[in-house]
């Protein structure tokens, strides 16, 4: 399990056996392994993982128009709990994934 962050830091989302779970543990999204990204429950490129603990959205993706179809939903994994905030850092060419 990884706990992601947005830029200010917030505790957004977890990352759980290929799975994307908001903190709620309602799936939002899988994780495409050979493109190193995350996929909304449409298909649609969600954002991906920078410098480890930071799910952002890169602004020239060049997966951004592609629909991979959708995966399912793997059902909700319940709370793993608030890891608090990280602190902000800017990423320059990436903005906060819209969960």
């Amino acid at each position: 399990m990884v706990d992601l962050h947005d830029s200010h830091g917030k505790h957004i989302a977890n990352f759980v056996n290929g799975q994307l779970h908001d903190i709620h543990g309602r799936n939002i999204g899988h994780y495409l392994p050979d493109k190193r990204i995350f996929i909304d429950m449409h298909g649609r490129y969600l954002g991906e993982i920078v410098n480890g603990k930071r799910l952002l959205y890169k602004n020239n993706s060049p997966y951004k128009s592609i629909c991979y179809g959708s995966y399912g939903n793997s059902g909700n994994i319940g709370s793993y709990g608030n890891y608090g905030n990280i602190g902000s850092c800017f990423y320059a060419g990436y903005l906060d994934v819209k969960i």
